[in-house]
Order: structure tokens, then sequence, then C-alpha cells
């Protein structure tokens, strides 16, 4: 019979060997991000080179010398040290040359540059990025447009039509969240399955001994499975990358992001979710999924996708801006309850985090959709229950059960629970700058090309691969406990929190009880209660530095992503870290603790508080952490919020999304919308009866979405008048002249001409270009009559206001565009003086125009 322990020193080659092999594999992708990033330095990529045979010399070298029972060093020939010293000493001064001429040369600096070239993110250039592609936006139009259709649609609507509508609101909520669930069991079951079977294998092979082909199959397998995504984000649906909350939470505040909500993005997000997550990468499910469940609200409520869509008449009265705004909010929640298994806690975060604009009706549905959603996974965990789900994991709707535990905590525990608070605030704002910058580096590479984006993936995965497989080996062997009789232990199986690995009978590895699993179950087992001695110091601090530098490093490249489950991993190691450097002087579970440091790093990286509360409350069905749980989420939201923005703050600003704040800076009350308006172009306006000659000039020569109406009338005493009549929207304009409602002659047109030839449902669609429209000689000397298409109850604000005040209207009412009036009336005075756009009141552009207020910006930045 073979003996399963393994000789201290044949234990300790392997893990030198194995660490030294994910040395190697750090320096490959090192170099190869340096060769796509800045060109072709050969001779910096030399030294590169050199350092990593020189490290594969001395890693296979007889001179080394193992002081090996413990893994307690390892000594270097000297003649192996002195090479490596001189030429990490070469590199170093190669390196800082570049820096010094980088620095000198602002121009070559392309870590200062903005994520897109165009865009100095204080330009109002039109382009921005929607997942990884760059488009063309717009703003969406809130407002409802009152002009003569939409005034006559309402007054002739029955009772029962109005109460038919209200149906189908609810009805498309209901459908919203049933199929969110349906689709979110499918990815859990994909992703458990995949997942499951895969680290089975790994785990057989690690039992036969055979170690390098448990590498090479899991190594494989990943790199297949992250294939599979970033072929389906690069050349299918380049939106599907990221989470897609940034593009959600600009959408749902007035920016449209186009391809974000189509049937192809949802495909290819769902299909890179499961292969993403599976393949082991440091990404979560829980974003993609809030994209998922607004991709989802967003078919539904256009009625399927675009060369496909329902005909029902009642699905085309959806087709607007401001009925699609509510269902996307009711997916979007849906997508956190399907993500977290928590349906007060996915409203609360669409009130808190993604929504501007709220009412109570719409809370209401969010809330019904959610309780869909959990009526849905209920069902499904009952039927997992019977085995019919193959490896899928825990039943029930908790993810993350702590209920087993008391909560007892004393004054004293104040202390630990506001270091953890502080620590959160700290590390979530550094993870934040951290990011942005990798975020601008993996810019410069996914510029070189659609292989670039791909060979980064790959080179992210194989990195995670190694990483994942060889950390364990550095761990050390602990005995089971006798006196744990409830656990299993050692685990042979993927679940389980003692898993066996390399060690002997009765013995566990901890580190591969957290590396060598799904992210989920690595939660689980972090979380767990009761477990004191479960987890080594030095296996916790192996796990908080990979998930750190994983969780840099790995979101940003070309597929799906979430930054929750990351995030969580990162925060409940230091939590527990910290769980057991109190010791004897603290009555709060280690488990609690790592509940707490998750939270802390959550509140300190996103800023949410109120609905991070609920979540973590659901997740853990432990309603005593309530308490502590609020002061970790306040004192790491207040110290995050010192240093910078919130990561989704930061990725909006990085992709150029002209998103409005709900606060408007302090400075801003000292500039008039007169000032604002002095530096624009002259404005263009439209007679009530155009021309349409001049109607084609006016958009061929211009990009305005909006023009004001005005109307000349005589005064009693000869003279002539002009007056507002409203605001006509491109669109609308371009509806007129596909239709071709021309009038030979300059005159209003009947209320039954118009109801004739356009329904109020034919104005909520959009109607191309200006370059898709054909007119004759003959149809330019022909007139328009406007007035029916116009809105004539436009928001109005006087040229005298202050911007602070013009921005707290303008995102409050979601509008598109604002009509800005004189402050005095006249015959001689303009009726309307301006019309103000999003990208108007945005402070980054308003600074470029203004210059001398930067100083004023710098002083109110910060706390």
């Amino acid at each position: 019979m073979k003996n399963e322990d393994q000789g201290p020193d044949q234990l300790c080659v392997i893990r030198i060997n194995l660490a030294g092999f994910i040395g190697l594999l750090a320096l490959a992708l090192l170099t190869f991000m340096i060769d796509w990033s800045f060109g072709s330095n050969h001779e910096s990529l030399f030294n590169l080179d050199c350092i990593i045979c020189n490290y594969a010399y001395a890693l296979t070298s007889t001179n080394h010398k193992y002081h090996c029972p413990l893994l307690t060093s390892l000594h270097i020939s000297t003649t192996s040290s002195t090479q490596m010293d001189k030429d990490l000493t070469k590199l170093a001064t190669n390196m800082e040359q570049q820096t010094n001429q980088q620095e000198t040369d602002p121009e070559n600096n392309s870590l200062r540059q903005p994520l897109l070239k165009r865009n100095q993110t204080l330009s109002s250039s039109p382009l921005a990025l929607v997942g990884t592609k760059v488009s063309y936006i717009e703003s969406l139009d809130y407002e409802i447009n009152e002009n003569d259709l939409f005034k006559h649609d309402w007054r002739t609507r029955s009772q029962a039509q109005v109460l038919q509508y209200v149906f189908v609101k609810w009805l498309l909520a209901f459908l919203v969240g049933l199929l969110t669930g349906l689709i979110t069991t499918v990815i859990n079951l994909a992703i458990e399955n995949i997942a499951g079977y895969k680290l089975l294998a790994v785990v057989n092979y690690i039992e036969k001994k055979r170690y390098m082909m448990g590498f090479c199959f899991m190594t494989v397998v990943n790199l297949i499975l992250t294939l599979v995504a970033t072929l389906l984000c690069v050349f299918f649906a380049p939106t599907a990358a990221g989470p897609g909350i940034p593009e959600i939470k600009a959408y749902l505040n007035g920016v449209d992001t186009p391809n974000m909500y189509g049937a192809t993005t949802m495909f290819v997000k769902i299909i890179g979710s499961i292969g993403a997550v599976s393949a082991g990468l440091d990404l979560g499910k829980e974003g993609p999924l809030v994209h998922i469940g607004a991709c989802i609200a967003s078919l539904l409520g256009q009625g399927g996708p675009d060369n496909y869509r329902v005909k029902w008449k009642w699905i085309r009265y959806f087709n607007n801006d401001r009925d699609r705004r509510d269902i996307i909010t009711c997916g979007a929640s849906s997508g956190v309850c399907a993500a977290f298994r928590s349906p007060v806690g996915g409203v609360l975060f669409a009130l808190e985090e993604v929504a501007t604009w709220w009412r109570s009706a719409l809370l209401w549905r969010t809330f019904f959709s959610t309780a869909v959603v959990v009526v849905v996974l209920r069902a499904f965990m009952e039927y997992c229950k019977a085995g019919e789900c193959g490896l899928f994991g825990e039943g029930g709707l908790i993810m993350f059960d702590v209920s087993g535990v008391s909560v007892k905590y004393h004054v004293v525990d104040l202390v630990p629970i506001t270091v953890i608070g502080i620590i959160g605030g700290v590390l979530g704002s550094l993870y934040n700058y951290l990011l942005h910058k990798i975020l601008r580096l993996y810019n410069i590479i996914n510029e070189k090309g659609k292989l670039a984006k791909i060979l980064l993936t790959l080179s992210v995965s194989l990195f995670t691969s190694a990483c994942l497989y060889g950390l364990p080996f550095l761990a050390n062997c602990i005995p089971c406990d006798p006196s744990a009789a409830n656990n299993e232990c050692p685990t042979t199986g993927r679940m389980g929190n003692f898993k066996k690995f390399n060690c002997p009978k009765g013995h566990y590895n901890d580190l591969a009880t957290l590396l060598l699993t799904t992210s989920d179950d690595a939660v689980r087992n972090i979380f767990s209660t009761n477990t004191s001695g479960e987890y080594s110091v030095f296996s916790l601090l192996i796990f908080f530095a990979l998930y750190c530098i994983l969780g840099l490093f790995t979101f940003g490249i070309a597929v799906p992503s979430g930054l929750f489950l990351p995030i969580i991993l990162m925060g409940s190691a230091y939590g527990r870290l910290l769980g057991m450097a109190m010791g004897p002087y603290t009555t709060i579970d280690q488990g609690l603790y790592a509940v707490l440091g998750a939270a802390s790093l959550m509140a300190g990286s996103m800023r949410m508080t109120v609905s991070l509360c609920v979540i973590f409350l659901e997740l853990t069905n432990n309603l005593l952490l309530l308490p502590i749980t609020m002061l970790v989420l306040l004192i790491s939201k207040t110290v995050g919020d010192c240093f910078n923005p919130s990561i989704y703050e930061i990725i909006l600003d990085l992709k150029g999304l002209p998103f409005l704040e709900g606060r408007p800076e302090p400075w801003m009350r000292n500039i008039t919308i007169g000032e604002l308006l002095d530096i624009k172009p002259p404005l263009v306006t439209l007679c009530g009866i155009e021309k349409v000659g001049r109607i084609v000039e006016v958009l061929k020569n211009t990009t305005h979405n909006a023009f004001a109406v005005v109307d000349t009338t005589l005064v009693p005493t000869g003279g002539q008048m002009s007056e507002v009549h409203g605001l006509v929207l491109r669109a609308h304009i371009l509806l007129v002249l596909k239709k071709k409602w021309f009038l030979k002659e300059r005159r209003r047109a009947e209320e039954w001409e118009v109801r004739e030839k356009f329904t109020w449902v034919d104005v909520a669609e959009r109607w191309g270009t200006i370059a898709e429209v054909a007119v004759t000689k003959e149809e330019m000397e022909m007139y328009v009559d406007l007035h029916p298409l116009t809105n004539t109850t436009p928001f109005t604000v006087v040229e005298t206001m202050s911007v602070a005040k013009a921005l707290v209207q303008f995102r409050q009412v979601g509008l598109r565009h604002m009509l800005v009036l004189p402050k005095c009336h006249g015959p001689d005075v303009p009726p309307v003086v301006g019309i103000l756009t999003r990208q108007d009141l945005r402070a980054h552009n308003i600074l470029n125009a203004f210059p001398h207020l930067e100083k004023a910006y710098a002083t109110t930045k910060g706390c």
C-alpha cells in the first residue's frame, strides 16, 4: 500500500518550483503588456527576458540549498543572485529614463491621456465608450411632449383604454421578473456544473499526484471558456463587455447608449458570463445580471428585437423614452435581486445607485418584479433539492447564511468595527484609483485591435489559472480538528471547508479551500462561523494579496464582468484577519468580521449604504448584524468620499458618458445661464409655418436636435411682435419630411389633416437622418405647418438664473432641452435667447469655457 505522506524535501521542491513557475508567468504577462502598450523598447524587453531566464536557471540549479521542513527560506547561488541584481539594476535604470522622458514630453505619456483620445472629458463630443465600443450618443427626452397629437390622444382615450394601459405596465413588470428569474436559473446552473466538473477533475489529478496534468487540464479548460467569452464580446457584441451598470446608470440619467439592450447583446452577455465565471476569472455575475435584466425589460418594452417586433398596438404605446426608462428600472432591480436573491435590496439598489428619477408608482412595480424573481428562484431551489440539477450548490435563497451564530458585541468591539470601516474606506478609494489607471492602460492595449483584446484576456486567464493552482502548494497542511464532528475533514470533493488537496490523511489545505473552488463557495467558506482555527494568517494574506491583484487586472478585459464578488472576496479576507488579530479581546465571530470587511470595502469603493446594508442582511440571514453593519458602511463611505468618487462614477467619466450629478458644484451659483449662452453659437429658430427649403437647409447645416418655434403676430400699434410657440424636435421634423406632409400655400393645417397623416405612436418613433430624406425642387418651395408637432409647454428658465439651479431642475425633470427666455421683453428683444442641453451644464465643459473657475473647482473637491 502506497504511503500518502510526502517527504518534506519533496513537498518543498514542488512548492518552490510551482511558485517559480507562477513568477515566470507573471513576468511574461508583464512583458506582453509593456510590449503592446508602449511599443518596441527592445532593450527593456531583452532585460526582462534575461531576468526570466536567470530566474528559471536559479529554480533548476543544483546549487540551491533547501532549508525545508516548513519552507522557511530559499538560498540562491551567488553567481545567479549577482547576475539577477545586475539585470534588475539595468532594467530599473532604463525604466527611470523612460519615466523622465514621459514627464518631459507629455505628448508621449499615454497613461495621462484620457480613455478616448478624442475626448478630454472636458469636451462636448457626441462619442463615448459603450461597453468596449466607441458609439455616437444622444440624450433622451423624458419630458412629456405635449403637442396637439398627444393632447388629442389622451382626450379620446376611454376609461377602459386607460385601464388597459395600466394593466400592460404591470404585465411587463411581471414578465421582466419572470424572465430574469428563469435566465438567472440557467446561468447559475451552467456555472455551477461547468466549474464543478472541472474542479472535480482537477482534484482527481491531484489525489493521483499527477500535478502537472492537473495544472494543464485546468489551464486549458479555463482558456477555452475564456476564449469563447472574449470572442463573442470582441466580434459580435462589444457592448456586452464589462458590467453594464455604468451604462444603465447613464441611460436612466438621460443618456442614450446605443446597442446596449439588444437581443445580441443579451445573448452574448449570458454566454459570456457563463464562460468567464466558470473559467475562474476574478469576476462576478452580479453586474452582468443587472444588465441582462435591463435588456429583457427593454426588449419587452419595444415588443422584441428590431427585426421581429410584435405589432400589438398596446406595446407600441411603450416605445418612448419615458416608459422605457421605467421598465428598464424594473429590469435593473430584478437583476440585483436575482444576483443576491435580495428583493428589497434590489429595489433599494435601483433607488440609491442607478435611477435618477423616482416616484411611488415605480417603487411598487420594481418591488413586484423582484417578488416575481424570488418566487421563480424559490421554485427552482425546491426542484434542485431532488438532485436534478447536477452539481448545483447551496439550496435556499440565502447565499451566505451566518444565522447559526449568536451576535454579541460590547462597547470595546466598536474599536475594531471602526477600524474595519476606516480600512474599507481607504482601501476602497485606493482600489478605485488603481483601477482607474489600469483601465487607461488597457485602453492603450485595446487600441491595437481585436487580436490585442483577445491576447490580453487569455494572458489574464493563464495568470489566474497558474495562481489558483500553484499558490495552494505554498500553504502548510493543517491537522483536522477531531472536535468538529459536524464537519467532514478532509473534504475530497468540490464542496466543503476542509479540502485535502496535496495533504496526507487527516490534514487539509486551507488555501486550497479558498482558491480551488467557485467564487460563491469561496465567500461561503470564508464567511463560515464557529471555525476560529480553520485558516492561517499566512493563507489569508496570500488570498488577500492575490485577489487584490486579480481584481485590478481582470476587470476591464473583453468579457462580461462584475465588481461585486471580487470586492467581497478582498474585503472578507482582511475582515477575517482583523478578527483573528483581535483573538480573545472580542466576542464577535471571525466569520462575522469577514462579513463586515466585505461590506466595508464595497461601501468604500461603490459608496452605497442603504441598499448594501439590506443586501448583506438578506445574504447572511442575520438581522442582529444590522447596527454594526450600518456603522461600518457609514464610516467606509465617509472615508472614501474624502479621496475620490465611486467606482461607477469613475468609469462613467472614463467612458465619456455625459452623466449629470445630482449635486451642483458650489461655484455654479456664481455663474448665470446668460453667461453660458454668450459663448454658444447663435440660436437657430423656425417659424410656425416654414418653407421646406429652409427646413432642409437648417437640418443639413446644424446638429441640433430641437428648435424653438417662433410666431410673428401683429400688434394694435401696427408693428410686429414675436412670441414663442414651443419647441419642435428634429425627429418630428424628419417625420414630416419623410411622409411629405407639405402645404402648397402658407396656412395652418386643419386638425383632421394632421390626424389623417400622423398618430401619437408615429411621433414616438425615431426617423433617421436628413441624409435619408429626398426632396424635389418643387417640394422645396412648399410649406410645413410645425404647430401640430410642437411641444407647446416646454420647460423654460430666465437667463438670470444661476447654473446650479438650472442644473437641478434639468436633472430632476429629466429634460433634453431647456428654453432660456430673456429677462426683459419688448419689440426689439427676441422671445427666446437660447436652448440649454446636457452638455452645456456639465462641470467639465463649463470649466473649459471659463478657466478662471478652475481654482474654485479645485478648492471644492474632496470631503
